[in-house]
């Protein structure tokens, strides 16, 4: 039982070691041949082994000293070599994390800005299924694309979905497992299924409740009112 056990934890080790090895060097860095197949890959930055799904590099840029997860999907478009135009449709800042097993799929237009953190399987992207035609399966119509954008500093929780036509300002918290689409802005917590905004930064250290001032109204959705995730009914 001795020889078994000390046998058992020999291999233990040796396997942990190799997976260490092979996170090193499976790991994507600006000094990988891999980093050049993207449209901007920045010092500093990494991808952690193993990877998710890597589509359409050379329409993803990546900025400075930002990591992304084990099991991250960062896709641009549908297919590999679709020419999706001169310029990059899924853009990544410079400090920004993207947690564990998260997906940004991009078609149209995704910006991620400077130190955006994630948690672990959030869902980005800009294009929904089309849905107008009731008598054709939903999966064969014409997907809807509409632009997204996160604002620099924002917090997205764990399982937390933005979905096509959301922009969310600037120090946002977006709570775990919300869905959001709508107009964020500057300086807010949303939390909840479809994601509203329940506090707002109003300044000197003070943050409200959309119901309990009128500071910005015109920005924040009436009492009840909630951000819609499709535009059309």
């Amino acid at each position: 039982m001795l020889k078994r056990g000390w046998w058992s934890g020999l291999v233990n080790q040796a396997i942990l070691a190799c997976w260490r090895r092979l996170g090193e060097a499976g790991r994507v860095t600006s000094k990988s041949p891999a980093s050049h197949r993207f449209a901007s890959f920045g010092e500093g930055t990494a991808i952690a082994f193993p990877q998710g799904t890597l589509l359409g590099e050379r329409w993803i840029s990546i900025g400075h000293f930002t990591m992304i997860g084990p099991h991250v999907t960062v896709t641009a478009g549908f297919v590999p070599e679709l020419d999706l135009g001169p310029v990059p449709i899924v853009r990544i800042g410079s400090g920004v994390v993207l947690g564990r097993g998260s997906h940004v799929i991009g078609h149209h237009s995704i910006d991620i800005d400077d130190d955006v953190y994630t948690g672990p399987y959030v869902y980005i992207t800009d294009q929904n299924h089309g849905y107008a035609d009731p008598d054709v399966p939903i999966g064969k119509q014409f997907p809807v694309n509409a632009a997204v954008s996160i604002g620099a500093g924002s917090w997205l929780g764990t399982g937390a979905v933005i979905l096509p036509g959301t922009t969310i300002g600037r120090n946002v918290v977006v709570a775990a497992g919300s869905v959001v689409r709508g107009v964020i802005p500057d300086h807010c917590v949303v939390a909840g299924v479809p994601g509203r905004i329940v506090k707002q930064y109003v300044g000197e250290g003070e943050w409200v409740s959309p119901r309990l001032t009128e500071i910005g109204a015109e920005a924040l959705p009436k009492p009840h009112q909630e951000l819609t995730l499709h535009s059309r009914p």
